[in-house]
């Protein structure tokens, strides 16, 4: 392993007071029990970048389970990928083992040990090699160093780590540099590391617009090479990934950038379809919302981030145009219930919901509706959502502001009701937490 960059505090913008005070507790706490602890990930990028993390996640050499006996506060989560989660109230300091890849011919543990395995070959009863096999990453549990973690890591600015101890930046990879040129790249072969994970492709183009960068040319090569690959990714993880774009602010910017390297016509005919003026409308009315809003709480649930997006398509009003909806009716059989976009499996809870919001808006545009019916309207349990879809996808300021007059009103006067509409109505955590 080459010898890494280490930038001293005197040379970049990171500040203590910069990071969040219960991730400066989880890191000083590893280190006073010998463990390296390092601030990782993209908390570093967007700090260099004067922007406001959204996560602060930690990299160190303690294995999950010592972890959680540092921390009463702490559970294991995930099997592919197993994090210790360390709470602190409703927020949650992420923290990882340092990882490496998985060499070929190893096994690994739930330990995270590697140890070796025998391939039987064919004659011993063993598979024959798929003609379409694909070094597809099915486990990352082997423990590593930071060196290796950082080499593991998918683009070289998310691969800094920020030393609590000496307050100095490590970067083995380059990401300093390319941090300063606005460009997204891939450590080590493109080719290789789409094929690992293909969900990778829409991260390049996600990280790019948020960014304002530009993506190396050899990672839109590979991308527009293999953009088919991304159909092998699992349909809920994909699905993940778009609540993440739609939620991160740059949503128009980043499904246009999908639609320019053909990312989206593997997953949903109906979002390359779709990939005109109403679409972009809908995204850039999400994008506006999200930045007016960055600093207060969050309103964007799923049900108003899925309709953002297929909206605008009518995939929602007409389902029997899916092809497999379509086969079903003509074979006789009901529908499936709930809705795909394509390949992405829809909760039917999220799509009921979505419907249900769509229903009260048309209600609350309803001028003539009278001051009785306005309030009874106001103590619907998805009436909050509603609201901020209006606000979101063409209100009338006066009409919006009319309606938060009324629902400040009704919640005056029946506070307990108020709070129930607010845990009926979920205003909770959606898909893709973690950004």
């Amino acid at each position: 392993m080459p010898e890494p960059r280490t930038v001293p505090r005197a040379e970049h913008s990171i500040s203590r007071k910069d990071i969040d005070p219960d991730a400066l507790k989880v890191l000083y706490r590893l280190r006073q029990f010998d463990h390296v602890a390092y601030l990782v990930g993209g908390s570093i990028r967007d700090l260099l970048l004067g922007r406001r993390p959204k996560d602060f996640d930690i990299g160190t050499s303690a294995h999950p389970y010592q972890v959680k006996k540092l921390f009463r506060n702490c559970w294991i989560i995930g099997r592919r990928f197993r994090l210790a989660h360390v709470k602190f109230g409703t927020k949650v300091i992420e923290v990882a083992t340092f990882r490496r890849q998985v060499a070929a011919g190893e096994e690994v543990g739930p330990d995270g040990v590697p140890a070796p395995i025998h391939q039987p070959s064919v004659e011993e009863g063993g598979a024959a090699p798929a003609a379409n096999n694909r070094p597809l990453i099915h486990h990352d549990n082997t423990f590593g160093t930071p060196e290796e973690d950082a080499f593991r890591r998918d683009f070289t600015i998310n691969a800094l780590f920020y030393d609590i101890a000496t307050f100095s930046v490590i970067d083995y990879v380059g990401g300093l540099d390319d941090l300063r040129a606005g460009v997204v790249r891939s450590i080590g072969d493109p080719e290789v590391r789409v094929l690992e994970d293909p969900v990778r492709m829409l991260r390049a183009v996600a990280l790019a617009a948020r960014l304002d960068f530009t993506i190396d040319p050899p990672v839109v090569d590979a991308i527009q090479r293999h953009r088919h690959e991304i159909a092998r990714s699992s349909p809920p993880r994909l699905l993940e990934e778009y609540y993440k774009i739609l939620r991160a602010g740059s949503s128009e910017k980043t499904f246009r950038g999908l639609a320019g390297v053909g990312l989206l016509e593997p997953i949903s005919a109906e979002l390359h379809r779709g990939a005109a003026g109403p679409l972009w409308q809908s995204l850039a009315e999400l994008d506006a919302y999200r930045r007016r809003f960055e600093s207060t709480p969050d309103t964007l649930t799923n049900p108003i981030l899925l309709g953002s997006l297929i909206v605008p398509l009518g995939v929602l009003l007409h389902p029997a145009r899916h092809p497999s909806a379509a086969a079903e009716q003509a074979t006789g059989r009901q529908p499936t219930p709930g809705l795909r976009l394509g390949e992405l499996p829809l909760a039917r809870r999220d799509v009921e919901r979505l419907r249900q919001i769509l229903g009260l808006q048309r209600r609350m545009l309803d001028l003539g509706a009278s001051p009785r019916g306005k309030r009874a309207l106001a103590h619907r349990n998805m009436f909050r959502e509603a609201l901020t879809w209006l606000e979101i996808h063409g209100g009338a300021p006066e009409i919006v502001e009319g309606w938060k007059a009324i629902l400040a009103e009704t919640d005056a006067s029946d506070p307990r009701a108020a709070i129930k509409r607010l845990y009926h109505g979920g205003h909770g955590k959606t898909y893709g937490g973690h950004g």
